[in-house]
């Protein structure tokens, strides 16, 4: 029986003067050795976002974390903080197809910058720069090389509702690291975890999607070695192989 696909939209990252569509390898690496699927990069461009075409070969989401931010025009009139960290080639394909996929009730697992995306599509908001806001902590990553230091647990997030249900416990500590944050909620989401400082790092579609789950931290990062991580991707591969078999029904 082949493996469901789950579809990565890529981010652009010049190189040499030349523009590459990129994806981290962890993320890659989790959604076929951990979900057990097959990953499919998807190219950005304004030419190659067909979201119709795309979604008829998906099974299933993934949005990676990025070093790019949500360009503020799609969730208010503010100016970027920092312009090069703009990515509109990945804007332009990622909030349509968020949309869609949750209309179609494709199973979605959105980390990091595709937490943040996954809030803006379905209409939130959020803070460019979370430290820079009273009562939030510096969620922002170390600035030491050692990318077990970058990655390591950082803080604890409390979990609610069927997040706290797939994981069994009440406290998670993860390794939650980024400069923008949700601010205000996108409607339609429920969040289910929280940061010691009150923001909000997980959010779940209404019920009636099999898998539609974002989180801020990043459970890509040596998966195996983390329980509630392999936790979540093999519920997100168990429901892509369940639309598999469904024959992607709508």
């Amino acid at each position: 029986m082949s493996r469901p696909i789950v579809l990565i939209p890529s981010c652009t990252k010049a190189i040499g003067g030349l523009t590459f569509d990129t994806v981290g390898r962890k993320y890659s690496a989790a959604v076929a050795e951990v979900a057990e699927c097959q990953p499919l990069l998807v190219p950005l461009g304004q030419s190659m976002a067909d979201i119709s075409a795309v979604l008829d070969v998906a099974d299933a989401i993934l949005l990676s974390g990025s070093l790019s931010n949500v360009e503020p025009r799609h969730y208010s009139d503010e100016l970027p903080l920092d312009p090069t960290t703009v990515d509109r080639d990945r804007d332009a394909l990622t909030l349509p197809l968020i949309r869609t996929a949750i209309e179609r009730k494709i199973p979605l697992f959105a980390i990091c910058r595709g937490f943040q995306e996954l809030n803006v599509a379905l209409g939130g908001t959020l803070h460019q720069a979370v430290h820079s806001v009273d009562g939030h902590n510096d969620h922002r990553e170390p600035t030491d090389e050692d990318f077990e230091i970058k990655f390591g647990p950082k803080h604890q997030v409390r979990l609610e509702g069927e997040l706290k249900a797939w994981i069994g416990k009440d406290q998670l500590t993860v390794n939650s690291l980024h400069g923008q944050g949700i601010n205000k909620l996108a409607e339609p989401l429920i969040a289910e975890a929280f940061a010691e400082d009150g923001l909000v790092e997980a959010v779940r579609a209404p019920a009636g999607n099999a898998f539609s789950l974002g989180v801020q931290w990043h459970p890509e990062w040596r998966p195996q070695d983390n329980p509630a991580s392999v936790a979540l991707f093999r519920r997100f591969g168990e429901a892509a192989r369940g639309r598999t078999a469904k024959g992607h029904a709508a």
